[in-house]
């Protein structure tokens, strides 16, 4: 999970034991309130295994491809294996993805209950998978050493990594290792390589198609925030919160993965059945205003640069940019799932990604994606869609609308049980902290409401509520007036400060304190 930091890499733990305690409670009400499930009916796990004991592999076999993947530490459900090749002036791309459907039974137990589930929970006391560990995270996994079957993406790339050509079939594969983003960043900052001459090869390739495919996303107006990330664990003695600049490597496998994602969009749209990730642009009301912000927080927007070209200008180090990425986010809302079936709707992009996209690379994961993978690959062979899943098309919108809703409040109110937990003993302190939202203004005519926005703590790492007069893009000093674990609630007070410094006062031009809300 993310959440914005300025810090470029600081671990919080929780040391309290009464607090500890107080925060393993508040974690598992917070599993009940949203009535997560903690394991699989009997009836799914024999399901499952009658399953694994009963799979036939694809009779293609790509395992001479040297295949790796990357992912954090600790990973087993392991979605995606990449292999990439020169390929005359352009290049070859092998992206695997795990063959789910392969172990799922249309309507059977094991389907329903991932129907139920939606999605994987990422939880601090533990994960909630979509489906049974010995699917996700052995017989389907693309773990290493091991021979899995998966669909394989072949993509032809042009000399600027643009796509030439994109095709899915089954087949068999072996990944040669497991690395980390964090592994991938010190293999190729050695200045002499040092074992596996393949391996420094493919990461070579990956980073310079990686760079070559985010030019790509500039061009076609596409944007993405490259913000730091915030994720929750338990060491093995307590919680702790780390907080951790995102890694280019992170950028450049990414792209491998929108990359098939629009193939798998534009592959169904032109088989005129699918389900497609879609979301509206921003109005013409909302860039102006986001215009507007960028001028008072000291970064113009500049004319001749495009939305997405923009935001990669942006520094997170800089309290004023970050202010400007949080008012960002904020453009894109209205996400969803688009299934058709002859008649291909009108509004077909996802308009971060300025493209029609679908969400084809975490089927283990993420339930739609099962459905993705099944229907181009069918496509792609000419063959017709199973239907099955063209039956399910209908439902998986509120299905995974219903699962994204649940993920979603899980990640928030863990990280902000455990941010109360790391600050509970510290009420009254007084911190520095710099403002991602401003407070409204009253416009005289309504009875004036209670001052509140949102600030970024420099250290703890925290991003909580903050009552009193704020400019977004300001650099305050806050005192810490709650953090209540049960509550999951941190809540701060601005401080009057006499600083001339002007990053404290309201810039002449900022208009309303709310601007980069």
């Amino acid at each position: 999970m993310y959440y914005g930091g300025l810090v470029p890499s600081k671990q919080l733990d929780v040391r309290n034991l009464e607090s500890q305690e107080l925060l393993a409670a508040a974690l598992h009400a917070l599993r009940e309130e949203l009535a997560i499930a903690e394991s699989f009916p009997a009836a799914v796990l024999a399901e499952a295994e009658q399953a694994i004991h009963a799979h036939v592999p694809p009779q293609e076999s790509l395992t001479h491809l040297d295949f790796l993947t990357i992912d954090p530490p600790d990973s087993t459900d392991l979605d995606q294996a990449l292999c990439l090749e020169h390929c005359g002036s352009g290049y070859r791309v092998w992206y695997a993805i795990a063959d789910a459907p392969g172990f799922v039974e249309p309507g059977g137990a094991v389907d329903t209950e991932a129907r139920h589930r939606g999605q994987t929970i990422y939880a601090p006391d533990g994960r909630v998978s979509l489906y049974p560990e010995c699917i996700s995270d052995d017989a389907a996994s693309l773990l290493p050493g091991v021979e899995r079957p998966a669909f394989v993406w072949e993509f032809a790339l042009a000399p600027d990594a643009s796509v030439s050509s994109a095709t899915v079939r089954r087949a068999r594969i072996r990944s040669r290792i497991q690395l980390t983003y964090q592994q991938v960043e010190e293999i190729l900052d050695e200045t002499e390589p040092s074992g596996l001459p393949w391996l420094h090869e493919s990461l070579g390739l990956l980073r310079e198609v990686g760079i070559k495919r985010v030019r790509q996303e500039v061009l076609r107006g596409g944007s993405s925030l490259d913000l730091p990330r915030q994720e929750i664990f338990h060491d093995g003695r307590q919680y702790v919160i780390q907080t951790e600049p995102s890694l280019p490597s992170e950028d450049w496998n990414a792209q491998i993965s929108l990359m098939t994602g629009m193939a798998a969009g534009r592959m169904m749209i032109d088989g005129g059945i699918g389900i497609l990730r879609t979301m509206p642009g921003p109005d013409d009301g909302a860039l102006a205003k986001f215009r507007h912000q960028a001028k008072v927080l000291g970064t113009p927007w500049p004319d001749n640069l495009s939305y997405g070209a923009f935001l990669r200008t942006l520094d997170t180090a800089s309290p004023r940019h970050l202010a400007l990425m949080h008012a960002a986010a904020s453009l894109f809302r209205g996400a969803g799932y688009t299934a058709f079936d002859g008649e291909v709707p009108d509004d077909v992009e996802q308009s971060a990604i300025a493209a029609p996209y679908a969400h084809t690379t975490a089927p283990l994961r993420r339930l739609v994606d099962r459905f993705v993978l099944v229907i181009c690959e069918a496509l792609c062979a000419g063959n017709d869609v199973p239907q099955w899943a063209r039956d399910a098309l209908p439902a998986l919108n509120g299905l995974m609308n219903a699962s994204n809703q649940i993920a979603s409040r899980m990640e928030s109110g863990a990280l902000e049980a455990v941010q109360a937990a790391v600050l509970s003993s510290r009420v009254g302190e007084e911190f520095e902290a710099v403002v991602l939202q401003g407070s409204p203004r009253s416009n005289g005519s309504e009875p004036r409401q209670r001052l509140s926005g949102t600030v970024q703590v420099l250290d703890p790492p925290v991003e909580a509520q903050c009552d009193g007069e704020l400019v977004a893009g300001a650099t305050v000093t806050v005192m810490l007036v709650q953090a209540d674990i049960e509550q999951r609630k941190v809540r701060f007070q601005v401080l009057p400060t006499a600083d001339p410094d002007p990053r404290h006062s309201r810039p002449a031009d900022a208009g309303t304190p709310g601007a980069a809300g």
